[in-house]
């Protein structure tokens, strides 16, 4: 029985992420280019067309290039979700002026720059002025995509280009809608471009509100079941639902689920958000670029190679310089300035559905049009070269940054990562908060995190056996982990996940006893507390004290009695060495008694 295209092509996907990007990965070179080789080769103008000479080919082709444009759409989508929860409603304030100020200035300027030239080879105002708007556009997706991989995304560089590129995603509503006045030559285009204009904020306005009021009350009734497919079934609802109210009110959808990433940012199940969307976000924005690769065609590269390549190096210098050069005037500085350029001087996702719309409106010359889109595809496919080369400028600064309009970045000031907040690890975080210490907690009861982040505990809910929880809650820059979870299995497991993340993290556990305790320290706890031998060392220090003799002789018995205690403990392990006395250790008190459990 013959394989349905549909299959097929997900069979391609799938090869590619499983096979194509690992073999990238291994010679450090960005997924990004590899996703975009593979939508080339896979493609109609690659592989495909050779594949009537050469029938097993097709196994291996994409024909349809429009069957992946929803999935693609839905990968860019889930990104700037993503982004949204990286961000914050305050950082979004902070950068109000770069937003309206320097995005503004850089999406003017290179349009009438670009729009100059293009006029040189079209001749036509109209087509021009499309074209010098489309190749104004950067890539959301592709920028926002190598700041996240290398930890950029809420620096200097990351807060300028998202500025930027936020005033891009605003900017495509009122320009797709002068393309239509334009293109069908209707009357009465202010009024209605104002009317959408309002009714696109309208939009926005029911989205921040109804995100208020309904998403805290949605995650908390779905995290109460427990069950991770529901959990994840009300992520996916939330990402589709704020696209199409956004893409029906005339937005692009990407802006609406960066609102709502942007809500739930505020909420306790942000942590567990990242965790259970990334998977998808990073599947699907391969298909995105996929796409965009399909859409390459090998031969007009081939056949003029020279205007191709040429046409993305001036592209890129015009756009880099530019934007360059308007950031500085905003104040920043130069290292920054230019690394900002570099990352937005390619061509973007936007631009393709300018020019597209351009082409089929008959505004734009089909052939300048498919020249145009090969020139911002390949540009696009230079960004993580240009981000490796922006990146090494930073060793030109050598004098303290001027002041510039950037608010501060929030410092990942986390130094400890409590996993469990129940009464133990309460009582950890109140002897952290009396010295000082930043710390941020994770939970797995609803109730619970809901009632401590009302009083104000940064806590956070989520399933903390799980790697990548830990990972966004701070543990690549953390100082320590205290496990108090009162559950061998559960313990043993964020035990493990933490030491391979990092093999120098303080690990503090809260063992069960002296058995459990010596396991602890076998699979890379630091130090394990065992409940048993902190209760009977408390119960002597009471009696001792209220038989009466003095505190002083008291605390220092105890003391010798608990490294004792743990020095039997570690001997049952070979390879763990005991701790010379005095070492700082954080302990958690013991089982408390109650209703509620610890």
């Amino acid at each position: 029985m013959p394989i349905a295209d549909p299959v097929r092509e997900a069979l391609v996907i799938l090869g590619a992420a499983a096979i194509v990007i690992p073999l990238f990965h291994r010679y450090r070179v960005s997924p990004v280019v590899g996703y975009l080789l593979v939508g080339l080769l896979a493609g109609p103008n690659g592989l495909g067309a050779l594949a009537e000479r050469f029938p097993v080919l097709g196994w291996i082709t994409i024909t349809d290039r429009e069957r992946l444009a929803p999935l693609a759409e839905l990968g860019v989508v889930l990104l700037l979700f993503m982004i949204g929860l990286e961000m914050s409603w305050s950082r979004i304030r902070g950068l109000r002026r770069l937003v309206l100020g320097l995005g503004a200035a850089q999406v003017a300027a290179c349009a009438a720059v670009l729009g100059l030239a293009s006029w040189g080879l079209t001749g036509s105002l109209p087509a021009s002025s499309v074209a010098g708007l489309a190749l104004a556009m950067s890539s959301t997706a592709v920028v926002t995509q190598v700041l996240s991989e290398s930890r950029r995304m809420t620096g200097r560089v990351g807060r300028v280009s998202f500025a930027v590129l936020l005033f891009q995603d605003l900017a495509v509503l009122p320009v797709l809608f002068a393309l239509g006045v334009l293109g069908h030559g209707q009357s009465g285009g202010l009024l209605k471009l104002l009317f959408a204009v309002a009714q696109a904020l309208a939009v926005l306005a029911a989205l921040v509100a109804g995100g208020r009021l309904l998403l805290r009350p949605l995650f908390r009734g779905v995290a109460r079941t427990g069950s991770p497919e529901l959990f994840m079934a009300a992520c996916l609802l939330v990402v589709l639902a704020t696209a199409v109210a956004a893409g029906a009110a005339g937005l692009s959808a990407s802006l609406g689920t960066l609102v709502a990433g942007l809500l739930l940012a505020e909420t306790e199940y942000r942590r567990q958000i990242e965790v259970t969307v990334e998977p998808f976000k990073g599947l699907l924005l391969g298909v995105f670029l996929i796409s965009v690769g399909l859409n390459l065609d090998l031969g007009r590269i081939v056949s003029n190679p020279a205007a191709i390549l040429g046409g993305a190096v001036v592209l890129v210098a015009v756009k880099a310089a530019l934007t360059a050069g308007l950031a500085h005037l905003f104040r920043v500085r130069w290292p920054a300035a230019i690394q900002t350029g570099l990352l937005l001087g390619p061509g973007g996702e936007f631009g393709f559905v300018i020019l597209g719309l351009g082409a089929a409106l008959g505004i734009v010359p089909p052939d300048f049009a498919a020249a145009a889109f090969l020139v911002a595809a390949l540009s696009m496919a230079a960004i993580p070269s240009l981000a490796a080369l922006g990146r090494r400028l930073e060793s030109l600064e050598q004098t303290p940054p001027p002041a510039d309009l950037l608010p501060p970045a929030e410092p990942d000031a986390v130094r400890v990562v409590i996993a469990g907040f129940g009464r133990v690890g309460r009582t950890v975080a109140t002897l952290l908060e009396e010295h000082g210490i930043a710390y941020l907690a994770l939970d797995s009861d609803v109730a619970r995190v809901a009632r401590m982040r009302r009083a104000g505990a940064p806590v956070y809910y989520g399933d903390v056996t799980h790697p990548e929880l830990l990972h966004r809650a701070g543990l690549g820059s953390a100082r320590a982990l205290v496990v108090t979870i009162d559950h061998r299995a559960r313990a043993d497991a964020v035990v493990q996940a933490a030491r391979a993340e990092r093999e120098d993290l303080l690990i503090i556990v809260r063992a069960r006893d002296a058995a459990h305790a010596a396991h602890l320290y076998q699979i890379g706890a630091t130090d394990a507390v065992p409940e048993t031998i902190e209760a009977s060392l408390q119960l002597s220090e009471a009696v001792l004290v209220d038989l009466g003799v003095p505190m002083g002789p008291v605390l220092v018995s105890i003391h010798e009695q608990r490294d004792r205690f743990q020095a039997e403990i570690k001997a049952r392990v070979p390879h763990v060495e005991v701790r010379a006395r005095g070492q700082i250790r954080l302990r958690p008190t013991p089982i408390a008694t109650g209703d509620e459990p610890p």
